[in-house]
């Protein structure tokens, strides 16, 4: 990948007058903006920081820009990025021209990723304060602490274990994010001392956001954190959410109760042949057989359940709803609906459909799917007889039973093993019940 020259370079990092100089494009065209001014206090982190993103650019397909230029902020700099990486930035940094077009750049669609101090940035601009999730309040000395995953689906945490052990500076925020963003990744309050927020310790987090996607890491204080493989993936896949190279649902998510956690099948059967292996990392995948792995412990009416697969290659598997109590997989078909997950099928059979009932809107289906080898995760919303479903955060399908052979008001769900040559994995499985509607 050709970027800017040595000279450019130089300038752009020493903050000069001009804007950031054009980079030739990646194949995609994907092309992202360091922006690291600084008005307050200065993370000596922020060379290594920017080095970082342009080498996860040059590994990752797209080009990256570098400037420490509030110039740089006008509506026609600001549209040749799909994202702006806002790296440990301090204070006031733009003013109010420079903040509206950023502004408007997001209304249009814009990514913006915050690392660490960019938290501590721009207090009096509301905008900017609903865009990064949470300002910074205080911080204890750099320790280890444990960092929880919480989304396993999304690309800046998909890769990593359920728990995360590493040395940073943790912030601590004035409010809570997890209202108004998706939260990927909290503190264990418990493992470190100097936490102030209670026991609920958002540290990474994601939202879609007046138009724009945005994406925020609380690591990145240290140098050793942008020389660490682990840290410099969940950066990577925090751009790539943002620069729209990867979906992901960050709507925000409360509420839930684990069905599968990763650690234990109780409540769970499988009917049929075949079967799902449980990884060390709490992963099941699909082995074999034409069966059914099915939640036994209790049936449900209306609700929103959620889960998190993917697919080795053009694989077969779905989701079952609706079903009555049964060893036998078959009876989820003939009396249940099936959620498809299949990349190459016939429209009513194929990825977001009812099997055989309901297309997907296959234009909103393929902008939001993520491909083979990559982590998808369903929303299943049942309420009466009316079931929608999303995929990462887009509403694909709208379907309303009318047959009275079937019924949604009460039934079981279930996982497909669909043969031999399938190879479908799924992680944290979980559900939110809802208040019954009146029929």
């Amino acid at each position: 990948m050709r970027t800017v020259t040595a000279v450019a370079t130089a300038a752009l990092l020493l903050g000069c007058a001009s804007a950031p100089a054009a980079s030739h494009d990646t194949d995609d065209g994907k092309r992202v903006l360091v922006f690291s001014k600084t008005a307050g206090f200065r993370h000596d982190s922020i060379p290594d920081g920017v080095a970082a993103v342009r080498q996860l650019g040059e590994s990752g397909g797209f080009t990256v820009d570098a400037t420490e230029d509030a110039g740089a902020f006008t509506p026609s700099t600001l549209r040749r990025y799909d994202a702006v990486v806002f790296l440990s930035t301090t204070g006031d940094v733009l003013d109010s021209a420079q903040q509206a077009a950023f502004e408007d750049y997001v209304h249009r669609g814009g990514g913006y990723v915050g690392i660490h101090a960019a938290a501590d940035t721009e207090y009096d601009w509301a905008f900017y304060g609903g865009l990064a999730g949470a300002y910074f309040q205080s911080h204890p000395a750099i320790q280890p602490a444990t960092v929880r995953v919480e989304d396993r689906a999304h690309p800046a945490t998909s890769g990593l274990a359920r728990t995360w052990n590493r040395t940073d500076e943790w912030y601590n925020y004035r409010s809570n994010p997890r209202d108004r963003a998706h939260v990927l990744a909290s503190l264990d309050e418990s493992s470190y001392t100097g936490g102030t927020m209670n026991g609920d310790h958002p540290i990474a987090w994601c939202q879609e956001y007046q138009g724009g996607r945005a994406f925020y890491t609380g690591g990145g204080h240290t140098k050793e954190s942008y020389a660490d493989p682990e840290f410099r993936r969940h950066l990577l896949g925090g751009i790539r959410y943002a620069i729209g190279a990867a979906q992901a649902d960050c709507r925000p998510e409360t509420g839930y109760t684990s069905l599968f956690d990763g650690d234990s099948l109780d409540g769970w059967r499988q009917a049929g042949p075949g079967s799902f292996t449980l990884s060390d990392d709490g992963t099941l995948t699909s082995s074999g057989g034409m069966g059914l792995l099915w939640y036994a412990g209790r049936s449900f009416g209306s609700y929103s359940l959620k889960l998190d697969w993917k697919t080795a290659g053009d694989d077969n598997s779905g989701v079952f709803v609706g079903f009555p109590p049964s060893d036998d997989p078959w009876s989820a078909v003939d009396h249940g609906y099936e959620i498809q997950i299949d990349a190459t099928d016939v429209p009513e059979k194929t990825t977001g459909s009812v099997y055989g009932f309901r297309s997907a809107d296959l234009k909103k289906r393929d902008r939001a799917l993520n491909p083979p080898g990559e982590w998808n995760t369903y929303e299943i919303r049942v309420e009466g007889e009316r079931l929608r479903i999303w995929l990462n955060g887009v509403k694909i399908n709208d379907f309303t039973n009318t047959d009275p052979a079937r019924s949604l008001t009460d039934g079981h769900i279930g996982i497909q093993n669909h043969g031999a040559g399938d190879e479908v994995s799924f992680r944290d499985i979980r559900i939110r019940e809802l208040p019954a509607k009146g029929h």
